[in-house]
């Protein structure tokens, strides 16, 4: 990618999302399963089949499962097999972040996955494990040693527009050595002003919306039937006008 161009990712769950998400103009993709638990990686056929339908930028979350990012051995032998078969498949990027119990970046293990990755020539981005570091920019200073191109963060807290001045300061600090890309919470009416606080030229998202089910029978005995008749997609018009805001936003 050109240094400061400004760049949407949108995170997907499917293919479909993926294709939806290219085609209403995201520049990247950061491809998971499991968003409600912050997404895990995906299945080998998810990633086979995306990475041959898109054109844009495939990066793939190595996660094993949701909740902490403190792993076991098997659970690490797993993600060193994913990587494997990501850059194995061509896909273009891996998404890591593996934490010591005291909130330090393990940088040991996490080296480990970035070798595999740079075989492949993939690229790194260290995901919102950072988020969860005792001191953000000592962990930084971490990943950028390791070799990582991008952090993905919110700036320590629940939203990147709450940690939109922490995030100001990473971006300050980091100069040229990595990129900081802000995402969590971030919407086509808020996207202009994190810009604008931050210094951020990359954008990450889900950019979701709920939409009605094609299902013509619906089993109203069941509980929950908004949910299990309703799908969380991709949403093609707040990504077209995030895209016009980056674009109409840049200096």
């Amino acid at each position: 990618m050109e240094k400061n161009k400004r760049i949407l990712e949108v995170c997907v769950d499917s293919v479909c999302n993926a294709l939806t998400a290219q085609s209403a103009g995201a520049h990247r993709i950061e491809f998971c399963a499991d968003l409600p638990e912050g997404g895990t990686t995906p299945s080998p056929a998810q990633i086979e089949i995306a990475q041959k339908q898109l054109h844009i930028q495939l990066y793939v979350i190595i996660r094993p499962r949701g909740g902490d990012f403190l792993y076991n051995e098997t659970e690490f032998e797993i993600m060193k097999s994913d990587i494997h078969f990501c850059g194995k498949t061509g896909c273009d990027g891996v998404v890591i972040g593996m934490l010591h119990p005291d909130g330090t970046v393990d940088k040991e293990r996490n080296d480990e996955l970035i070798q595999i990755a740079h075989r492949y020539a993939m690229g790194v981005t260290f995901h919102r494990a950072f988020d969860r570091c005792a001191d953000l920019f000592q962990a930084m200073e971490t990943i950028i040693e390791l070799g990582c191109e991008r952090i993905l963060t919110s700036g320590g807290y629940d939203t990147a527009i709450e940690g939109a001045e922490v995030i100001r300061k990473l971006i300050e600090k980091a100069g040229e050595r990595i990129i900081i890309m802000p995402g969590s919470g971030i919407t086509p009416e808020n996207a202009d002003d994190l810009i604008q606080k931050t210094g951020a030229n990359e954008l990450h998202g889900t950019f979701r919306s709920r939409f009605p089910s094609r299902m013509q029978y619906r089993n109203e005995k069941l509980s929950r039937p908004d949910e299990e008749y309703g799908l969380l997609l991709t949403d093609t018009e707040k990504i077209k006008s995030l895209v016009t805001t980056i674009f109409r936003s840049k200096t």
